[in-house]
């Protein structure tokens, strides 16, 4: 096959495992919502917002993304939020999501548990419906914070076990190891959550391992690091552990100086189970088409990578088989019309 075009690409039906709902605040929608809730903020212009999008590490971004997040005030913030994510989706013919929310960044601030859940489920029930994007929800624990308050988080999530699907571990990774989470990710697997962790972006490989082992994650989020341990790649080509590699994200936070020096491709031709997600796009520059296309652009992804890694994507999904079957279908029409 040849190298894709953004057309193509775009029209490439697509599946996301790694999207934080609070990263896909774009400026626009965070200049409203102050509008509406009068919360006064550092700018006077979306132009300003977007200005200040910019930053030189993880740090620096997760200080401005906590920022942003005080705008969401209301049930209906937390629905405007997620609908326009899943219409950025619709357009760009993403059809199964797995998004993820960080309740302490918000019960934190005074909103309740029940405000953010109800606004984001009820936006990914309206998505199903009305634009055939099917869904599973992850609450993630902020790892900057203690187990002690994960495990109150997880406490307030068990009234609506039956609105999330998944738990897993966000924020700061360095310094904060997933060991540190061990007892509440145990408890939230008895409740029958899924687990998920981000590991190996900034910290080491030796996370990824611990994610695995410690937290029983099925999935690891980013885990790009893995390259620095091949008894790792081994162990994850194996177990066909999935990675939820994110290019843009990666690139903005200066995990690799350059798309043309990332990684995931290389990945991918040795085996390991890795796809493409967005991360935080209104802060890295696009969503899933941007992302495909940075590769496109920069590491000559082909068509048949192209179907690998969306192929990667369904199978690490947690939805049902049917719903799998029917996103094997969908893309598979449209690789060969």
């Amino acid at each position: 096959m040849s190298k894709p075009s953004y057309d193509w690409l775009n029209k490439l039906p697509k599946v996301e495992l790694h999207l934080h709902l609070e990263g896909s605040l774009e400026p626009e929608l965070m200049f409203f919502l102050a509008q509406r809730n009068g919360i006064e903020l550092p700018y006077k212009s979306v132009e300003e917002i977007r200005s200040a999008y910019q930053f030189n590490n993880l740090q620096d971004f997760l200080d401005i993304y906590y920022q942003g997040a005080e705008v969401l005030q209301k049930e209906q913030d937390f629905y405007d939020l997620t609908w326009a994510y899943l219409q950025k989706c619709h357009s760009q013919n993403v059809i199964h999501v797995e998004p993820f929310f960080d309740p302490q960044t918000h019960t934190c601030r005074g909103i309740s548990f029940e405000t953010v859940i109800n606004g984001i489920s009820h936006a990914l029930e309206d998505g199903e419906k009305k634009l055939g994007i099917s869904y599973q929800l992850i609450m993630c624990f902020l790892r900057h914070l203690s187990e002690s308050d994960a495990i109150e988080t997880l406490r307030s999530a068990e009234k609506f076990i039956d609105k999330i699907h998944g738990v897993g571990l966000d924020s700061s990774e360095k310094g904060n190891p997933p060991e540190k989470f061990t007892r509440v990710f145990a408890k939230a697997i008895e409740l029958g959550f899924k687990s998920v962790a981000h590991a190996g972006e900034e910290g080491p490989a030796e996370y990824i391992w611990g994610a695995i082992k410690e937290l029983k994650a099925s999935r690891i989020d980013h885990g790009v690091r893995a390259l620095d341990d091949p008894e790792l790649v081994t162990y994850l080509i194996d177990e066909k552990i999935p990675l939820t590699v994110c290019p843009l994200s990666n690139t903005k936070l200066c995990v690799f100086r350059d798309m043309s020096e990332h990684t995931i491709l290389q990945m991918l031709d040795l085996g390991l189970k890795v796809c493409v997600n967005s991360d935080d796009p209104a802060y890295f520059g696009g969503y899933m088409t941007e992302n495909f296309n940075e590769l496109a652009k920069h590491l000559s992804l082909s068509k048949d990578q192209a179907k690998m890694l969306v192929i990667n994507s369904i199978n690490a999904s947690f939805t049902d088989e049917v719903r799998k079957a029917e996103l094997y279908n969908s893309l598979n029409s449209f690789i060969n019309s």
